[in-house]
């Protein structure tokens, strides 16, 4: 199983608000929002771009 990592993230109280607001609508605990946001920007990225391996690609 793959170790979990902690990011953390500082953000407004507006912004704060506005994403559990939408987190709630949606069914999702605010972190899971904002995982749901990541992983939908990774996949985006990864349709124009390829698949990420991982490796830094410069530039």
């Amino acid at each position: 199983m793959e170790k979990v990592k902690h990011l953390g993230l500082r953000i407004d109280a507006d912004t704060h608000t506005k994403l559990h607001y939408i987190a709630r609508y949606e069914g999702r605990s605010g972190n899971g929002e904002v995982l749901y946001l990541i992983r939908r920007c990774i996949a985006e990225f990864e349709e124009t771009h390829g698949m990420i391996t991982g490796e830094k690609k410069d530039g």
